[in-house]
């Protein structure tokens, strides 16, 4: 396991954050990013909760509590060999949890190697 602080892992997610495209960071509308540690041994790296972007309707206005993406900090550095890798798995599990945000299954995820 590689041992990195809470303080730089989160720095990690925030910089996966803003590398993604201005133009697609500005359709991301109601969505929460938090770090937690999760388990070492779960094998979930991220968890997106809410109504997809291609999902909601009228009856999505107004008082909705926000979409939640969760990046599990433990298990990321569980299966990493170096500080590296972490920042690579970081990205990939980032970007594949907005995705799900933007209604992209984990099917067509894997199609675009970001599964």
């Amino acid at each position: 396991m590689v041992d990195l602080s809470e303080e730089r892992f989160e720095e990690l997610v925030a910089d996966a954050l803003d590398a993604i495209p201005e133009a697609l960071g500005r359709l991301m509308d109601n969505v929460a990013i938090v770090v937690q540690d999760g388990r070492s041994g779960s094998g979930i790296l991220g968890w997106y909760e809410g109504v997809p972007l291609t999902e909601r309707d009228g009856g999505y206005d107004g008082m909705v509590l926000p979409d939640r993406i969760t990046i599990y900090r433990l298990p990321i550095l569980a299966i990493c060999a170096d500080a590296t890798e972490v920042v690579e798995q970081v990205r990939i599990t980032v970007v594949h949890e907005v995705a799900h945000h933007f209604g992209i299954d984990d099917e067509r995820l894997d199609e675009l190697g970001w599964a």
